[in-house]
């Protein structure tokens, strides 16, 4: 297997054997990144054909500053910010206030989630929703970072996230799979 210096390195000469390595080696990681931000697989593989594009145009930016992989990362994230952004998710969203009862409602944790259920439910928030979630959630921006990159006031990211909360809370809770028995329902 070859070093990420010399896949690096290939790739700035635009060799096609190194690029396509490059491919085979973080495709499938990178995917799940791109997955995360977008409704369908469709549309992630879109994410991720771009993405792959700005590396290969880029790759002589790299400076070996930071893991390979973290800046490949980066610019799938990058590359899923700007899909959503031409999507204009933020026309509809709400007031951090209006989302108050629902918040002080939303501080459950089901540890006990498996990931490719939590992936599919995340997939199915409206897409501004989906984004902030992503951002803060997982990738841990906080919110005054998620306002400058999706080009939204502080407010909107933190509606859109709590918003996302009380959506995924309302999906687990009507599963069934994940509720406690009720104290009538619990045996001895």
């Amino acid at each position: 297997m070859l070093s990420e210096y010399d896949l690096v390195e290939g790739c700035r000469k635009q060799d096609r054997a190194m690029q396509r390595q490059l491919y085979e080696r973080f495709a499938s990681k990178l995917f799940v990144v791109s997955k995360r931000y977008t409704k369908d697989a469709t549309d992630a593989e879109d994410v991720l054909q771009e993405a792959f594009i700005k590396i290969y145009r880029f790759i002589d930016q790299f400076r070996f500053d930071c893991p390979l992989e973290a800046w490949l990362k980066r610019i799938v994230i990058n590359t899923a910010l700007k899909y959503i952004r031409t999507q204009q998710p933020w026309s509809q969203s709400t007031d951090i206030e209006e989302l108050a009862p629902l918040l002080a409602q939303a501080d459950q944790s089901l540890p006990t989630l498996n990931y490719q259920y939590l992936l599919a439910l995340i997939q199915e928030l409206p897409p501004g929703c989906r984004a902030v979630f992503n951002l803060y959630a997982i990738e841990g921006y906080n919110h005054p970072e998620i306002s400058e990159l999706l080009n939204i006031s502080e407010g909107t990211s933190k509606s859109q996230y709590a918003r996302a909360r009380a959506l995924l809370q309302h999906k687990i809770q009507s599963d069934g799979r994940f509720t406690e028995p009720r104290p009538a329902e619990q045996k001895n």
